[in-house]
């Protein structure tokens, strides 16, 4: 694949993970192994309030296609083929699930040196199809997004963003829910190796006049344990802390409080992942 912009969703990825990935309130455990004929299975075990679920994952690799199968603990199996170069610098995915007849979707994408195009579509009669554009170099990007319901006849989103990054910065502006919202981030990477960073995030929605403000930061403690924490406007603060136990294997813990109802319990959440 090219060295192009990316693709539209990768506009504000890095703040959006910093402030949003391993946050949990949920207790979850998973188990991966590899054999020597490169099939991958991972087993997961998950409680989400009162509720438990479980999944298996298995991923087999061939040539230029990679299938991922799970299956869950509710009778569903969900299906995903990736082919990569089926034409030059273009992936297909294939996904499916069982037994929703109408869960088929098709995606293509394109990469460019100085593009990078999407385009999804339900495998049903008549589907909904989504199709996204970017634009620029690995340094600065255009891109926009757009939905539409070929049974309705009408769009279901169009949004638009711009990126800007830089080796030990980025920037990001995202028009987004039809023009009602808008949402700006930046993130700046505290040393060379990027395992510290700090950011900010403000998101406007202009048909409630709600803003939302968001601060964050990432700290190595050292090379196997990292915490991060964030706080926003509406006095909601959470924190983990993630060490690395063996390699690739991970625990964290993370909790969420919200500062202006102290008399309420905080949430906490517990992951572990093994890894080969």
């Amino acid at each position: 694949m090219s060295k192009g912009p990316g693709l539209f969703s990768d506009i504000g990825k890095k703040a959006k993970d910093l402030l949003t990935r391993d946050y949990t309130s949920d207790h979850k455990f998973s188990i991966s192994t590899y054999s020597a004929s490169g099939v991958a299975l991972t087993s997961t075990a998950l409680k989400k309030g009162g509720v438990h679920a479980a999944d298996v994952t298995t991923q087999y690799k061939y040539k230029n296609a990679v299938f991922d199968v799970k299956i869950h603990t509710d009778s569903t199996i969900l299906t995903t083929v990736t082919f990569t170069e089926i034409l030059p610098s273009t992936k297909a995915i294939v996904s499916f699930k069982v037994p929703d007849n109408s869960s088929g979707k098709l995606e293509v994408q394109y990469f460019h040196d100085h593009a990078a195009v999407t385009a999804t579509a339900a495998l049903k009669q008549n589907p909904l199809i989504d199709i996204t554009a970017t634009l620029g170099t690995p340094v600065i990007s255009f891109g926009a997004e757009a939905g539409y319901d070929t049974s309705s006849k009408t769009f279901t989103k169009y949004n638009a963003g711009i990126s800007v990054t830089k080796p030990d910065a980025c920037a990001s502006i995202i028009l987004g829910d039809k023009g009602d919202s808008i949402k700006a981030s930046y993130l700046h990477h505290l040393d060379e190796s990027k395992r510290s960073a700090a950011v900010g995030e403000v998101y406007r929605k202009f048909s409630t006049n709600e803003n939302t403000i968001t601060v964050g930061g990432l700290y190595a403690i050292d090379h196997s344990t990292s915490v991060k924490a964030k706080l926003n406007n509406h006095g909601t603060l959470g924190a983990l802390l993630q060490h690395e136990v063996l390699p690739k294997s991970l625990v964290t813990v993370s909790s969420e409080i919200d500062t202006k109802a102290l008399d309420k319990h905080p949430r906490f959440g517990l992951s572990l992942a093994l890894k080969p």
